[in-house]
């Protein structure tokens, strides 16, 4: 949904800030797929790249845990045991379940990566899939107000495209409520206006400079 709203938000506004300067219909369609395709192509690259530098970061902390537990194993396992103590169990209890634990070099890996820092070893996450997802994402929330001009021109597509723009800010803001719990209301007006403020200003900069 953030991916989609990045695209609606920023796309609407070069929109219609081209289309406020009246140029012809073909160059407000140039600039919405251009901004579309370059929007879509940053989103992704950039979701990959984080992605990739927060994995690689993790792995070489569990690098860094697996050389521990080679070297350490007696210090790891006292580690663990005083993580189960502060959980409840008691001392002799807490030193038998990491004694099991530390018994298998993988369930160690595993179990010191979730209890120490918090991560999961199978579960890094994939930088392919994450720009993939953005990608589309954002190329979904940016063609909302660019249709209209492939199927009309002037006013009527500017119309079209704040009216399919505030629709579409409206389906994201009731989304994101549900996921969060927050009142719908509110986030629905606040999705709108983050949608149609900036396409206001952008309309408004192309309409006082115009295609001269």
């Amino acid at each position: 949904m953030f991916g989609v709203s990045d695209g609606l938000v920023s796309n609407m506004g070069l929109i219609l800030g081209v289309a406020g300067a009246d140029p012809a219909p073909a160059v407000v369609r140039l600039a919405g797929l251009a901004g579309l395709i370059s929007g879509a192509i940053s989103m992704g690259a950039g979701e990959y790249n984080s992605m990739r530098v927060q994995s690689e970061l993790l792995q070489r902390e569990l690098a860094v845990e697996a050389t521990e537990l080679r070297r350490r194993p007696d210090l790891e396992t006292a580690e663990l045991a005083g993580i189960y103590e502060q959980r409840g169990l008691t001392a002799a209890d807490a030193r038998r379940v990491a004694e099991a634990m530390m018994s298998d070099p993988e369930t160690a890996l595993e179990t010191h990566a979730r209890e120490e820092l918090g991560i999961d070893p199978n579960q890094l996450g994939s930088p392919r899939d994450a720009a993939v997802s953005s990608f589309l994402a954002f190329s979904l929330g940016a063609s909302v107000p660019l249709v209209p001009w492939f199927v009309a021109a002037g006013t009527v597509a500017i119309v079209a495209s704040l009216v399919l723009g505030v629709i579409a800010a409206v389906v994201v803001g009731a989304v994101v409520a549900r996921s969060t719990g927050r009142p719908i209301g509110r986030a629905i007006l606040r999705q709108v206006l983050f949608t149609v403020i900036p396409a206001a200003v952008t309309f408004a900069i192309g309409r006082a400079l115009g295609v001269g």
